[in-house]
């Protein structure tokens, strides 16, 4: 969504005008709080927060994968696993112990 002219206000202006930003915010628009003419902070939906922090934990979740394969695809080259089943079995230790440790 694009930030229009009227959804940048100054944190000085904001202050007073709280409730009225954040009932906007929760109608769907996003606000960008200024200090010193530079964007500082902004108001987004608490909904819309817990959505983009599990995007992120999904986006780190993909990238471990992905990193965990790689792993994988090198043990094959270097001869460390020498069948798809050690393969299967070492990617399905990684992920168990990345589960372990994130656990803790």
């Amino acid at each position: 969504m694009a930030i229009r002219a009227q959804d940048v206000v100054p944190i000085s202006e904001a202050r007073a005008r709280l409730t009225e930003l954040a009932d906007d915010v929760v109608a769907g628009a996003e606000k960008v709080l200024t200090k010193n003419g530079s964007a500082f902070v902004a108001l987004v939906d608490a909904k819309k927060l817990d959505y983009y922090h599990e995007l992120e934990r999904s986006e780190r979740h993909r990238l471990l994968m992905l990193s965990d394969a790689e792993r994988g695809l090198q043990d094959v080259v270097a001869g460390r696993v020498t069948s798809a089943d050690d393969f299967r079995k070492s990617l399905k230790e990684r992920a168990e112990k990345r589960r372990t440790h994130t656990e803790k």
